[in-house]
């Protein structure tokens, strides 16, 4: 079978526009985030939102919830949207909530955003003390009801240790390796190794603050990174998790970052002098630009099987091991 093309973390402002771009590109699934912050109640307005999407445009979108709804996503000519939170927030303090959220169609949550949770540390904390007594017990209940452990945001210690916890493989949906480009969102060799080994999936960000030479990074080199990890941790293990945030108006950067819990502003991976969104780099603008990524892959050593995985297929086994209760 055609190994489908999956894009595993979006942030846009969704709109028509984004959806008909989804299908032009032949996007046949994508991970949409729906909380940062929220609260449960104020995450199913979020989902609200999306039912009316659903019913206002069923030629172009549908919820996706299992692994075999992205073949239904390609036999329909659609694309599956699947549901994720960027934080714990609206689990609140309340473990039943894991089940809960799942069963409302969400398939991914970070135990973290930047900051420490009630579960584990964020990658801008100054110290990591790993995963709370709450975050363990979380984890083995997001194991139980077939929720994925994201740790995008996370930091060192907390990311391993949700690692050597978890029963099952968790992913880091959208990052980059640290080795190519330094910053804090980005994940240490040892993090993508011990990730990897335990059978979990990296997605390669192209967010600007995540790669080399910020936007001006250009597709060869992303592509030779993409390369380089293929040889250091295995095709298999490789996806894409662009972070798209098209469209989004910069006072969603502050939402992002601050959310809440600051008087302050946070710029976090940007400055005080470029607080906004950076811009993108000239071969990845939206969905229709996905086989920028493709030929520019097809140009390394990498296989066309490593290639096809790597734009979808290895997501796809990922759902189907990882979306069901044990």
């Amino acid at each position: 079978m055609e190994q489908p093309l999956i894009d595993n973390l979006q942030y846009a402002k969704f709109s028509p526009r984004v959806f008909e771009q989804m299908r032009a590109g032949a996007v046949d699934a994508v991970h949409v985030t729906i909380a940062y912050h929220e609260t449960f109640r104020e995450m199913v307005l979020n989902l609200e939102q999306w039912n009316r999407w659903f019913e206002a445009h069923p030629d172009l979108i549908f919820k996706g919830t299992s692994a075999a709804d992205v073949q239904r996503a390609r036999d329909t000519q659609r694309t599956a949207i699947f549901f994720g939170f960027q934080n714990p927030s609206p689990i609140e303090d309340d473990i039943g909530l894991v089940e809960i959220c799942h069963q409302l169609g969400i398939r991914f949550m970070q135990l973290t955003y930047n900051n420490q949770s009630l579960l584990a540390t964020g990658c801008y904390e100054a110290e990591d003390t790993g995963l709370t007594r709450m975050g363990k017990q979380v984890v083995t209940e997001m194991n139980r009801v077939g929720m994925v452990v994201d740790m995008s945001h996370s930091a060192e210690r907390s990311t391993l240790e949700a690692i050597a916890h978890s029963t099952r493989p968790i992913a880091i949906t959208h990052a980059n390796p640290a080795w190519w480009h330094a910053a804090l969102r980005n994940k240490s060799d040892a993090v993508l190794t011990a990730l990897t080994g335990a059978g979990g999936m990296l997605g390669f960000s192209v967010y600007p603050h995540h790669l080399h030479q910020g936007s001006g990074c250009t597709l060869e080199s992303f592509c030779q990174m993409i390369e380089e990890a293929a040889r250091r941790y295995g095709a298999r293990h490789l996806g894409i998790g662009t972070d798209l945030c098209q469209d989004q108006p910069d006072s969603v950067v502050e939402w992002m970052r601050v959310g809440r819990w600051s008087k302050v502003i946070d710029y976090g991976e940007g400055s005080a002098d470029n607080a906004g969104f950076p811009p993108m780099p000239g071969w990845f603008h939206d969905n229709r630009d996905f086989a920028n990524i493709r030929a520019g892959l097809a140009a390394t050593s990498l296989t066309q099987d490593e290639v096809d995985g790597i734009m979808g297929g290895n997501w796809l086994r990922f759902y189907e091991e990882s979306f069901d209760a044990q």
